[in-house]
């Protein structure tokens, strides 16, 4: 399995349509990390680009994130990619709390307005 994490310095970004890059961790059945990758992220705000179809068709099937609007939720579950928002800090220690149970949605829905779709 694959996860995602909006990354901005080595942490996870405040706003998901806004990040640096994405790290792109792999997990072994037994939710062992097996790799890790840099995607850089697309121009524009995340909920208007294309980046929830190449995450899926990289097989990512976890958001890992801070904050995001409505609107991005709706199309990365459109994706098959279950949102997990309200992570912050260290990408590493946030993936070691959502492996150890616990970190859990916080449905948390941004209050940007920059991207006109929130």
């Amino acid at each position: 399995m694959k996860i995602a994490l909006p990354t901005r310095d080595g942490n996870i970004d405040d706003h998901f349509g806004h990040c640096n890059h994405y790290t792109i961790i792999t997990l072994d059945d037994d939710q062992n990390i097996v790799s890790k990758e840099r995607m850089d992220s697309p121009e524009g705000c995340g909920c208007k680009s294309d980046i929830a179809p190449i995450l899926a068709s990289k097989g990512v099937k976890v958001m890992l994130a801070g904050n995001m609007g409505q609107g991005a939720v709706n199309i990365l579950q459109a994706n098959k990619i279950q949102v997990v928002r309200g992570c912050s800090g260290p990408i590493d220690e946030v993936t070691a709390k959502w492996l150890a149970g616990e970190i859990k949605d916080e449905l948390i829905v941004c209050n940007h307005h920059d991207c006109g779709h929130h």
